[in-house]
């Protein structure tokens, strides 16, 4: 796991050497900076900070070479099929001289090109100069699903790119401003999704894309999609093969992304996701496999309707024969927050990601590589959303009149701040709203956290002229599209795994994980797994029953075995923080001063008036807009880091360290 940069046709050894530098956390063993001027007056950079986790000689250090030094790579991931790639290309004559994959990819690459990738399973971001032509050419590749995070910035002849923003605003030419219709995006889902960022002239590489750079010339094409069958589409297998073939393939992809030179633990919520993985692990592992559970003390949780017993994982860990070590955390989070709005790079509202980072930070103290359950949700039918469809369609069947009667009472609930019904009048409100919507509609809808009418009454009159007839949804209806003949619940599948997996669960685990110098691998993201599933599990065995459906039914029949029955039946629960709380004491003062009158005036954005009013009623329990302020904190935060300094150089020298329990 690694941190990676690169520059052509602009900046220097001293910019690469920035750009690196800036990534130490991600890769605190090595580091490494190449490059080549020409005689056009042509220049390319590579740069690298490494994680060493397979072969931890001075052998994986990169920017590493072929052996006639036409070809150099920088390379970010993990490759999990390398040892069997390794011996097909020594059969073809390749010869190695370390134990890692990063050569085993350049070596692909070097036998088979830009087709190397469709060869790959595993998690990477990576870019390959090759030298062979007559014209030098740059070759950049993002893993399936988008597990590691590739950005860029292109302009004419000159190209950057780097495993965070932060690096490339280290570039000559590369400014940090605002782009106004990632705000517009922001402000309806939390996040930014893909490829736009918050920056102006800064984009991602999208998931199953592979890029390339030539004489001027910049290419972006697509090499891998998930697809889906047709709905109607008949299938023929029975609901136990089903289960056992689930079962084996998952134990298959745990196993092999066990594999490597340092400790290997685990994420254990105790719910089925993590569960899954730790219950693979135990089978395989030589030793006791070490476990890390979060919860935070019992004052943190009032209200909060998140699964949060660790007493649970406690007795799932002693079920398998695991080690299991309960974090209870009491972070300064005013000082904390800030600290991962700068590793984050963009504004992110989700507060679980300062969860994923409390459970890294303590967990580095014994595991450099950790397995996470992201994906399963996305794979199997996990989200209250998908629940919310099926709710949807028996609602349809409601008299209009009585719809109605019901969608004006929900609106008038109190929001129930500071009891565990907070979660669901949530939901019922979002659901109150889109019910009579189209699906597509609907399940964009209830993604959302300001619609338009909101967003136009906080929008100062320049900014919304602006963003006038911008659709921040054009990604999610653009992937409806593509998947437009699927089953309604594959298609939602499809979105979360394209749009709200990648652009907001993979990017904050990616980012709080090597925050913390750990890697993070993802089971349930195994190429052929996902693809399995797809094309074999109908619907009806994923999202089970309508009135009370159950989630991820062919999962839990595939662990029946294995799991005891209070995990199997764990409701859905979200990676959370306790936002409220955090509000109303540790941040009340923050959310004065940050969100004061005359600050927000004078960024010019949003009405001042507006802002104000939303503080007000959350503090008064007339409405909850714990998420919504989250948003205004955090983006006031990016902007003083990013676009009110000239340089992001030295965040120590910004941000206070944060006080930790």
């Amino acid at each position: 796991m690694c941190g990676i940069s690169g520059v052509v046709n602009c900046g220097d050894r001293d910019t690469l050497a920035r750009m690196t530098q800036l990534q130490a956390h991600r890769g605190p063993d090595d580091s490494g900076v190449w490059e080549r001027r020409f005689p056009d007056g042509g220049y390319i950079g590579l740069g690298s900070r490494r994680l060493a986790i397979l072969d931890l000689s001075a052998g994986g250090h990169m920017p590493m070479a072929n052996e006639d030094r036409t070809l150099w790579i920088t390379y970010n991931g993990e490759i999990y099929n390398f040892a069997e790639l390794r011996r097909e290309l020594q059969g073809k004559g390749h010869r190695f001289h370390s134990n890692t994959d990063t050569e085993v990819l350049l070596r692909l690459y070097e036998q088979e090109g830009a087709e190397c990738v469709k060869r790959l399973n595993g998690m990477f971001a990576f870019a390959i100069c090759d030298l062979r032509g007559p014209r030098p050419v740059v070759f950049l590749a993002r893993d399936h699903f988008g597990v590691k995070p590739l950005y860029y910035f292109q302009q004419g002849a000159r190209l950057a790119f780097a495993s965070e923003i932060k690096s490339l605003l280290e570039v000559p030419g590369v400014a940090a401003e605002l782009d106004a219709h990632a705000l517009h995006q922001y402000l309806t889902f939390l996040w930014v999704p893909d490829p736009k960022t918050m920056f102006r002239g800064i984009y991602k590489l999208p998931a199953g894309h592979t890029a390339t750079y030539c004489d001027g010339q910049w290419n972006i094409r697509q090499y891998w999609d998930l697809r889906f069958p047709p709905a109607g589409h008949v299938f023929p297998r029975q609901e136990e093969d089903l289960a056992e073939e689930v079962h084996e393939r998952f134990r298959r992809s745990v196993e092999s992304q066990m594999v490597s030179d340092v400790p290997v633990g685990a994420f254990l919520s105790a719910g089925l996701d993590s569960s899954s993985i730790v219950a693979m692990m135990a089978q395989a592992a030589r030793r006791p496999v070490r476990t890390y559970t979060i919860t935070f003390p019992e004052k943190y949780r009032v209200g909060e309707s998140t699964l949060d017993d660790p007493e649970v994982a406690a007795r799932l860990a002693q079920h398998l024969g695991c080690e299991n070590q309960r974090i209870v955390v009491e972070p300064d989070v005013a000082n904390l927050l800030p600290k991962l709005t700068w590793h984050m790079d963009e504004p992110t509202a989700d507060p679980a990601l300062l969860t994923a980072f409390l459970v890294c930070r303590e967990a580095r103290k014994q595991s450099t590589v950790l397995l996470s359950g992201v994906g399963g949700d996305e794979l199997f039918a996990g989200y209250r959303k998908h629940v919310a469809h099926s709710w949807a369609q028996v609602y349809g069947k409601i008299p209009a009149s009585l719809q109605n009667l019901i969608a004006g009472a929900v609106e008038h609930l109190p929001g129930l701040r500071g009891s565990r019904l907070k979660g669901g009048v949530r939901l019922a409100k979002k659901m109150a709203r889109s019910a009579s919507l189209p699906p597509m509609e609907r399940f964009v809808r209830n993604g959302t956290y300001l619609d338009g009418e909101q967003k136009s009454a906080l929008y100062r009159g320049s900014f919304a002229d602006e963003i006038c007839g911008y659709d921040p949804a054009e990604q999610h209806h653009a992937s409806f599209t593509r998947v437009r003949d699927a089953d309604f619940l594959n298609q939602m599948l499809y979105l979360d795994t394209k749009i709200f997996m990648t652009s907001l669960n993979l990017t904050y685990n990616d980012k709080m994980s090597m925050a913390s110098s750990v890697e993070v691998r993802v089971p349930f993201l195994e190429r052929e797994l996902a693809e399995f599933v797809a094309w074999n599990v109908p619907p009806s065995l994923k999202l089970k029953g309508r009135a009370r459906p159950v989630t991820k039914y062919i999962l839990r029949r595939a662990m029946q075995n294995v799991l005891p029955a209070e995990v199997l039946a764990q409701p859905k629960a979200g990676f959370a923080a306790p936002v409220d709380y955090w509000l109303a004491h540790d941040l009340k003062e923050m959310t004065d001063d940050l969100l004061n009158e005359s600050r927000i005036r004078d960024r010019g954005i949003f009405r001042a008036e507006a802002v104000r009013k939303l503080v007000q009623e959350h503090r008064s329990g007339r409405q909850d807009w714990s998420m919504q302020l989250w948003q205004f904190l955090t983006l006031e935060l990016w902007m003083q880091a990013f676009v009110d300094r000239p340089a992001v150089s030295q965040p120590a020298n910004f941000f206070p360290q944060a006080a930790t329990a």
